[in-house]
């Protein structure tokens, strides 16, 4: 089949599920918390579910400053520094330690730039995109290059503007916490198309994919006029936003790509495992920012998802590394250390949704299941998922929001699960995530190249793209 009937069959497929889906939703579906729902907003939806006249906001809006919760501010001003953190240095440690010594600079700055870009793209559309009423899609433009967003001093007392998702906090506060959530997903997805990709073609590869795919998705998940929002579908803190929408565009990277040179057939050893387990233990702490802050509120259910956190992040490690250790005859640093980071992954999801046992079951099965995907899958079907993006991330990602449909607390959440209405989530994310990613990578292809020369691999990114290197 050529790349042309490929492309139209992917695009029909995208085109065709969604709708299918749309028509089967029920219209009186219960809408799923984003992860930004607090207890305070909660307190305040039922407060308007008896007062019809003090309807809940749906839209960002104007308040006094003395409304704000000087509590709740200050742990999301936290969160969004831990959150900020797991990108630049967590991710780039992680992912620098396991790559070959010629290509630890060049891993690295794919974080930083990463960072660097997707800031700006936030500023320009992505927070309006993603996060303001619109279309079961794609939100508005009202917060393009956040204007509207303000902190006004005034003589009769300050007034500032907070989003409808979060009324406890400064409006600023909200977008730069989301903004590193937009910062970091991209970022996931370089470990799968690691030591092979030219700089600057994946500068526009992962701006596109931040607009095109992550901004509709978080919409649809997150924001309360988003389809699968809508829909019912659960995702606490990105776990389909997040985690399985890198995992399916770093799967369509690896194949678009091919296998780096030597792939099978030279020793591809980490460089420095010093760096991973360092960068490990920063995603770890950092983690909690992601999840607990995802409460947006410093409340009992910001507890229970510092906990399940944790919980479930201890249980994964431990279930890949004893895993590892039956299998392959002896326990790795590398193996806890990517088992933990499964473990966070598939909690994402389900953080602020279920108790402590659950949180363990969901570990102890995500470690246990990536360590397959990243040792036997990949093996199995031939692709070169460098540094196991899709096998952590994106594997990690749906077995944690399939768990959330079928170990949900509707004492903790408030709302009742569906692993039917999570597994249409799921493949919605994947189908959409797929298709669309692998289309701007043909595009990039095509047009500018994706891939750096076969000298330029053997030499090393580091000296070819940067002209530094390690000593």
């Amino acid at each position: 089949m050529s790349i042309s009937s490929r492309l139209v069959l992917l695009c029909l497929l995208a085109c065709g599920v969604p709708m299918a889906w749309a028509e089967d939703a029920p219209a009186s579906a219960t809408v799923a918390a984003p992860s930004a729902a607090s207890e305070s907003a909660a307190t305040s939806a039922s407060t308007a579910a008896a007062a019809p006249a003090a309807a809940a906001p749906t839209e960002p809006f104007v308040t006094e400053a003395e409304k704000i919760s000087s509590g709740d501010t200050a742990w999301m001003l936290t969160s969004t520094a831990l959150v900020l953190m797991m990108c630049v240095p967590g991710l780039a440690l992680f992912y620098g330690g396991m790559v070959r010594k010629k290509n630890v600079l060049a891993t690295l700055m794919q974080s930083f730039a990463c960072c660097c870009v997707v800031t700006l793209l936030w500023w320009i559309i992505g927070y309006s995109w993603a996060f303001t009423p619109g279309n079961g899609f794609i939100g508005g433009t009202t917060r393009a290059l956040f204007n509207g967003i303000a902190y006004i001093h005034g003589e009769a007392g300050n007034k500032l503007t907070v989003s409808h998702l979060a009324s406890s906090i400064p409006e600023t506060v909200y977008a730069m916490f989301q903004m590193t959530f937009a910062i970091i997903t991209p970022a996931l997805i370089a470990g799968a198309f690691a030591d092979r990709m030219k700089f600057s073609s994946m500068l526009v590869f992962l701006s596109a994919w931040s607009l095109l795919v992550y901004c509709p998705i978080a919409h649809m998940v997150w924001e309360p006029t988003g389809w699968l929002n809508a829909g019912g579908v659960l995702d606490y803190a990105g776990g389909t936003v997040v985690h399985i929408n890198a995992g399916i565009a770093g799967l369509a990277s690896c194949l678009v790509l091919g296998k780096r040179l030597g792939y099978g057939k030279e020793a591809m050893q980490p460089h420095n495992l010093t760096y991973t387990l360092i960068g490990a233990s920063l995603l770890w702490v950092g983690w909690f920012g992601f999840n607990a802050g995802s409460a947006v509120a410093a409340d009992g259910r910001a507890g229970m998802a510092m906990l399940a956190t944790q919980l479930a992040t201890g249980a994964a490690a431990l279930s890949w590394m004893f895993a590892e250790w039956v299998t392959k005859g002896k326990p790795s640093v590398l193996g806890i250390a990517s088992g933990a980071v499964a473990g966070l992954v598939a909690i994402t999801p389900a953080s602020g949704f279920v108790g402590p046992s659950p949180a363990v079951i969901i570990g102890l099965v995500a470690g246990v299941v990536c360590f397959f995907s990243a040792t036997t899958l990949k093996h199995m079907f031939k692709y070169d998922d460098s540094l196991d993006a899709f096998g952590v991330h994106g594997i990690g990602g749906i077995v944690g929001a399939l768990l959330t449909g079928v170990f949900v607390s509707k004492e903790i959440s408030g709302v009742d699960g569906s692993l039917l209405i999570q597994a249409k989530g799921v493949a919605v994310t994947v189908v959409y995530g797929f298709v669309v990613s692998y289309v701007i990578l043909i595009v990039i292809d095509k047009t500018m190249g994706l891939r750096v020369t076969e000298e330029q691999e053997r030499e090393g990114l580091d000296i070819s793209l940067h002209g530094e290197s390690i000593e």
